[in-house]
């Protein structure tokens, strides 16, 4: 190709006197429904930060903890903390025991949050902070238990999956049996109210159970 032809091309294509470009729309890789072959090949990268209302399931476990408290006492933007992480797709080699010819695909991420919760010892509202680290292998075969190198073996029940959801359950695993503030120190004496029904407080693990039997 002469030179300068490279940059000839470029600016019949940008500037060209008929018609209007339209870049291809961008979807959102921790939304979409993909599959994890797909997503494993690609060598996959998503970096992300959203906010608990768009995840439903983690928000209303949130929203049921923070229903104790009263009017004056609710966080007003609980809803808009940021969820933030990184997930990386591939595919698992002998390093997890599998085997080249059995390779799977697999999942290897980080995520982390601040949420408003209820301290089950002074039941007042604090930030919670949450972490969990996702290993996941992603199979059908029903047949397989665990897999080694810390990888937890993901049955898949259909063929594509969304990443959010991965994210979403590992967070609400990650949710404390009962919140509480680290030190004695940071909370205060509750004070003795009388008992309003349908207001008592609830752990975390009784939210999750009831989360359970509604799926």
């Amino acid at each position: 190709m002469p030179a300068g032809a490279d940059i000839f091309a470029v600016r019949v294509f940008d500037s060209g006197p008929a018609g209007t470009y339209h870049a291809r729309a961008m979807g959102n890789l921790l939304r979409d429904r993909r599959a994890p072959s797909e997503l494993a090949a690609s060598r996959q990268v998503i970096d992300f930060e959203e906010k608990l209302k768009d995840f439903s399931h983690l928000a209303a476990i949130v929203e049921g903890d923070l229903e104790s408290l009263d009017a004056a006492k609710m966080p007003p933007k609980w809803r808009d903390a940021a969820i933030s992480g990184r997930l990386t797709f591939g595919f698992a080699d002998a390093q997890s025991g599998l085997g080249a010819e059995g390779a799977w695909p697999m999942l290897h991420g980080k995520v982390a949050a601040t949420i408003d919760a209820v301290c089950q010892r002074c039941l007042e509202p604090f930030q919670l902070p949450l972490a969990a680290e996702l290993r996941l292998l992603f199979t059908d075969d029903a047949s397989v238990g665990t897999a080694g190198d810390g990888f937890e073996v993901w049955e898949l029940d259909e063929d594509k999956l969304r990443p959010l959801d991965l994210v979403e359950e590992a967070l609400i695993m990650a949710l404390p049996f009962a919140a509480m503030h680290d030190d004695d120190a940071t909370c205060h004496e509750p004070e003795v109210l009388e008992e309003k029904p349908g207001k008592t407080t609830r752990p975390f693990a009784d939210l999750k159970s009831q989360m359970g039997q509604e799926d």
